[in-house]
């Protein structure tokens, strides 16, 4: 039997359901096109997203799709990263040993600070440092959405993050062509390639691509060594969280939680798929559904920017990026020579 309340719940249920309908499914057929030209061309999938989004602008000034638009860019981001946990387990951490590990950690920690500093120092907030340098150190577009989603809401931040996408995403593709030529010219052995393809390039695709074109022993090293830098993603949403909580919200704004439900979920999955339980296939499932909602989330996202938004932010940002790219590259070269 079917009381009152349920029936008005369920009512409520489905018009919101109605409202959101149009708004993501654009978003999906965009990233649907996006992944298919992604991969006849072979490039990266967030950029097709990104500009395919931003193609299509107009639509989220549509009263129908405005209102999915603004969900799939907040719910649906959060919840693939919560899904990048399944790909992650401390076994594969703990079996480089405490050398790999600290050199990840220490580039990571040096390289969002350094980004900071060096975003003051160009005129930009100090967030705007966090964001492109979490990006860069960490997983590329992936931890810019991630980051995104902590940091306080603002103007700004959607062009900001847009723009760190689109730069990690073209720096990621050329330094999965040119580091190779890097580690050749260092004459590095297999596994310290893999150490320094996993730790300085910017997307897992790109790292597995650069890495097994190389040989088997460098590819599976720098897969281990970028997931263990995808693994950093949680300490430092965390860190970001806090900044956002100490400096306070607008007034009439929610204050954030100091650990958001997406990195609740991050932990979770890592711990789960750390034991064990998880069959491949499922693994296997959890990365491509949780790459569906980054790439649908970030189609979203380009919707509700124009690109004339993307190319006003001038020299300076473009500037930040190179610099905090070859600053990390820079500094795992010279932690490998002491390693």
């Amino acid at each position: 039997m079917i009381t009152g309340d349920q029936s008005g719940w369920t009512a409520r249920a489905r018009a919101q359901l109605g409202d959101l309908a149009p708004g993501f499914t654009v978003s999906v057929i965009v990233a649907a096109a996006a992944s298919f030209l992604a991969q006849y061309y072979q490039a990266p999938v967030m950029l097709f997203a990104l500009l395919l989004g931003m193609a299509v602008n107009f639509l989220s000034d549509d009263g129908k799709c405005k209102p999915g638009i603004e969900y799939t860019a907040r719910v649906v981001l959060r919840a693939g990263v919560a899904l990048l946990g399944i790909r992650i387990t401390f076994g594969q951490i703990a079996a480089l040993g405490w050398e790999p590990v600290a050199l990840v950690v220490g580039s990571i920690v040096l390289t969002i600070l350094v980004s900071v500093a060096a975003a003051r120092a160009l005129g930009f907030p100090a967030i705007f440092g966090m964001l492109t340098g979490g990006a860069t150190a960490i997983c590329g577009a992936s931890a810019a959405l991630a980051l995104s989603a902590a940091l306080p809401a603002s103007p700004r931040k959607e062009q900001a993050t847009l723009f760190t996408v689109i730069g990690v995403s073209v720096l990621s593709t050329i330094a999965m062509i040119v580091y190779p030529m890097i580690v050749k010219v260092f004459g590095l052995d297999p596994v310290q390639s893999g150490i320094f393809l996993g730790a300085t390039i910017h997307d897992v695709a790109q790292v597995v691509g650069a890495g097994y074109s190389m040989s088997t022993e460098t590819g599976d090293t720098a897969t281990v060594v970028k997931l263990m830098r995808v693994a950093m993603l949680l300490p430092v949403i965390v860190c970001a969280a806090m900044i956002t909580r100490a400096r306070g919200v607008a007034a009439g704004s929610k204050r954030p939680p100091l650990l958001p439900w997406f990195a609740v979920g991050f932990i979770i999955l890592a711990g789960i798929s750390s034991t064990g339980w998880l069959s491949p296939g499922i693994i296997s499932t959890g990365n491509e559904i949780s790459r569906w909602c980054l790439v649908i989330a970030i189609s979203a996202l380009g919707m509700k920017t124009q690109m004339r938004e993307v190319l006003s932010v001038g020299f300076r940002p473009i500037a930040l990026m190179l610099g905090e790219t070859a600053f990390l590259a820079g500094l795992v070269l010279l932690a490998l020579r002491y390693m």
